[in-house]
């Protein structure tokens, strides 16, 4: 079973956030950045952002970036 580009960065961010390199109100990788890492292209980057602001691990705040998300 292959593992989608979107899935790989969403699991890329959420290990980031649970080992606790990344930290609520800590600013993750611009778009431009997370397809530079990944190798793909700003649709995947998006969707993948997209399900995690939908899953409420981070939120974007427009015209600055996205942030990890306070845990409640």
């Amino acid at each position: 079973m292959t593992i989608s580009k979107t899935q790989k960065i969403i699991d890329d961010i959420k290990a980031k956030i649970e080992s606790g390199e990344l930290r609520p109100g800590d600013q993750i990788p611009s778009a431009a950045e997370l397809r530079a890492q990944h190798g793909v292209s700003i649709t995947v980057v998006r969707g993948a952002v997209s399900w995690l602001k939908a899953t409420g691990l981070v939120k974007g705040v427009p015209g600055v970036g996205v942030f990890v998300a306070e845990k409640p």
